[in-house]
């Protein structure tokens, strides 16, 4: 074997039919980190003839590109290199002549993969990158096919691919370059019957969550946040993006805040397909899925990472790589979940929430590998740049905030850019902030009895008087943490 080989990384090439994709990713602590993406507009869909015959040109283009991959692939084990092909080399009828030059060109074998099979395994890379309790509707609306599953924990239920993708609706419905009604509505009624076949299982089935694993819908949510809406999809927002992008003449001259130029040609058709998915099933609301195709090779290619418990899994990591008390933040975790408890009835608290918590419990002290003194800083930067497998973006962006504000003075509009997710996070951080005070000692001390109470938004914290007389440096940060709540616009009582 090659001394040179690397035998802790690997690598996942998906010749899609819009756009070819590596991932190369390397174990570390337990988890994966991505260290390298590589993505080339390819559009090979746009290649087949009414034949079903690849063009020549088509076919270069696609060469080229593997070329560059290629270079790549050199230093990792032959054996932790998958190379996947989808919709389009499905359904080529000369695909063989882009495949045999393909694999002599990388000097790896290019598996094309049935749509079932292709949907199976996008769900698997949402299931090990998101935690999602109960069933899930995923969607992912590719070059030339569109996968929708609904699976539980990491077995999917329902699993289809459709003929339909922003590539192929491009050429069909959008080949003027005209953003008109006409043009949408053609789109959007031929995905309704492509769509349609499936309706009644899976409605009949049902989801307590939607994510979509597309370019199209972190698209869509990109313009969302540029124009200061959260990042949940609904279709309301989607026809109001459908209505702006109707605005401009044609898709040249399409210029929405947040859309970029390398999604601006086939946006508008992946637009309609999930318009289409979203009238015909009744989808409520959507989110962005931590993973897909490539996530999914990879995660089976290592059967020691398909652990259960993907948000442990990634607190683990984190506390090994970034050398954190794991026992401080069980303390932390602990005393916040203890106050928790007690609040939960009037909060309405959901095992999402307290897991989040937890997390940031956990995870409060991972900034001071930096150094102490602005390490609550440097902690919520070192999680905001940092995958987290487990939690969606919009939870990953909480647990950096509580993270950021867990100690210290904290701004009255720290969570505004939250949206909709304001109001857990101020609740949230309160505990946390209190969580941390209790356990400053970071010895197992036996607590006196804590009761914490809310009444008109304002929490009143009961202790032992004795206890805290006995205890003066610990009233006196108390008293300070009431200070640093009054200066947010909040108010915390600490009763003896």
């Amino acid at each position: 074997m090659n001394s040179s080989l690397q035998d802790d990384l690997y690598a996942v090439i998906d010749l899609g039919s819009n756009s070819f994709h590596m991932l190369i990713a390397k174990t570390v602590a337990g988890s994966l980190q991505t260290i390298g993406r590589v993505k080339r507009k390819v559009r090979l869909a746009a290649g087949l003839n009414e034949q079903m015959q690849l063009s020549p040109r088509a076919m270069q283009r696609g060469w080229e590109c593997l070329a560059l991959f290629a270079e790549r692939l050199q230093d990792i084990p032959p054996h932790q290199v998958k190379i996947v092909a989808t919709a389009t080399l499905r359904l080529a009828k000369n695909a063989d002549v882009f495949r045999e030059r393909a694999e002599q060109i990388l000097g790896h074998p290019v598996h094309v993969i049935s749509g079932e099979e292709e949907a199976k395994t996008i769900y698997k890379g949402v299931a090990h990158t998101s935690a999602c309790s109960g069933k899930q509707l995923v969607i992912d609306i590719g070059g030339a096919s569109t996968e929708i599953v609904i699976g539980e924990g990491h077995q999917a239920i329902h699993y289809t691919s459709l003929h339909m993708g922003c590539v192929t609706y491009l050429e069909s419905f959008f080949k003027d370059g005209l953003l008109s009604e006409a043009n949408y509505t053609q789109a959007i009624n031929a995905a309704k019957q492509t769509i349609a076949p499936i309706v009644a299982q899976y409605t009949q089935t049902g989801w307590e969550y939607a994510a979509g694993a597309s370019g199209t819908v972190q698209a869509i949510q990109e313009i969302m946040v540029a124009q200061r809406q959260d990042e949940t999809l609904t279709l309301d927002k989607l026809l109001d993006i459908k209505s702006l992008t109707t605005q401009y003449a044609s898709i040249d001259d399409l210029q929405l805040p947040g859309l970029s130029e390398e999604r601006r040609l086939v946006f508008v058709s992946g637009l309609a397909i999930l318009i289409a998915i979203f009238e015909s099933l009744d989808v409520k609301s959507m989110g962005l899925a931590g993973g897909a195709l490539r996530e999914g090779v990879l995660y089976t290619m290592i059967p020691e990472l398909q652990r259960k418990d993907i948000r442990q899994r990634t607190i683990e990591s984190f506390i090994a790589r970034y050398h954190i008390d794991s026992r401080q933040g069980e303390r932390v975790a602990c005393i916040a979940n203890l106050l928790l408890s007690q609040l939960a009835p009037q909060w309405h608290v959901s095992d999402t929430d307290s897991a989040l918590l937890k997390c940031a419990a956990m995870l409060h002290e991972v900034g001071l590998l930096i150094e102490y003194k602005k390490y609550p800083k440097h902690g919520a930067y070192i999680l905001k740049n940092t995958d987290m497998p487990g939690f969606t973006r919009q939870q990953h962006k909480l647990i950096a905030q509580l993270v950021h504000y867990h100690k210290g003075d904290i701004s009255a509009g720290a969570f505004d850019s939250l949206g909709a997710h304001q109001q857990l996070a101020t609740r949230l951080v309160k505990i946390l902030r209190l969580a941390v005070t209790l356990s400053m000692r970071r010895q197992n001390d036996v607590l006196p009895e804590l009761d914490i109470k809310e009444t008109n938004g304002e929490l009143t914290l009961n202790i032992d008087k004795q206890w805290l007389e006995a205890h003066p440096l610990m009233f006196n940060e108390l008293e300070q943490e009431s200070i640093y709540h009054r200066n947010a616009g909040w108010k915390l009582t600490i009763c003896k």
